[in-house]
């Protein structure tokens, strides 16, 4: 039976809570268990987000799609697979989900509940960076749609755990990601002066790959 709109916008915001939960908790346990280590502080906050990204998809995929990203949500929409009247609260749940993840995972590890991120994320390079991670991601949800849906799970955390290593921003590509992280001032964190110019990359890079899925698989050979 399809689950209800008020069971999909849960599990969104569930999701996407636990996501950033997962971000954010990593980053701060990798910042305290690195030594100063950079590398190793970010390889200890890539593997759980991966990780936890298939663990979702796989739990809440069969109930709402398991977007838990605005700039999903958004291409589904554009692409007529997410009707418009649950577009706006799929993207609340998202942002709402996402900034309580934050606050969750604050609560666990005993820092204050409310920060502000100091965490200077800006220029060109981060720019283009999020622009190529959102577009890959939209690429490998897109793609692996067509005909392998159920390895989409997997392959969707498997391109988070290598955009965190290629690209210049450590590959963010979530609008909803991106506003909860400016609220840590933490590892995982961004300032809030580097959101919008992030989200706009982010938005580009979405709407560049749902073109190209049209034509790239526009037959499903």
């Amino acid at each position: 039976m399809k689950a209800t709109l008020a069971q999909r916008i849960v599990a969104e915001g569930l999701g996407t809570a636990f996501l950033l939960a997962a971000v954010i908790g990593s980053g701060i346990m990798a910042a305290r268990l690195s030594g100063g280590n950079a590398a190793l502080a970010l390889l200890c906050n890539t593997l759980p987000t991966g990780a936890i990204l298939t663990v979702l998809i796989l739990m809440l995929g069969p109930i709402s799609g398991a977007h838990f990203n605005p700039a999903v949500s958004i291409a589904f929409a554009l692409r007529n697979e997410l009707s418009r009247k649950s577009l706006l609260p799929y993207v609340g749940a998202q942002v709402i989900g996402g900034i309580v993840g934050v606050w969750a995972a604050h609560l666990m590890f005993e820092l204050p509940f409310w920060q502000i991120s100091s965490n200077v994320r800006t220029g060109p390079g981060q720019w283009f960076a999020e622009a190529v991670a959102t577009f890959g991601l939209l690429l490998t949800i897109l793609g692996c749609n067509v005909r392998t849906p159920a390895a989409v799970p997997y392959a969707v955390g498997l391109y988070i755990t290598a955009a965190y290593w290629f690209t210049a921003s450590t590959s963010f590509a979530n609008p909803a990601v991106t506003i909860a992280r400016s609220l840590s001032d933490t590892y995982a964190g961004i300032a809030p002066d580097g959101v919008i110019a992030f989200i706009g990359a982010q938005m580009a890079g979405m709407l560049a790959a749902t073109a190209l899925s049209r034509w790239l698989w526009s037959t499903r050979f």
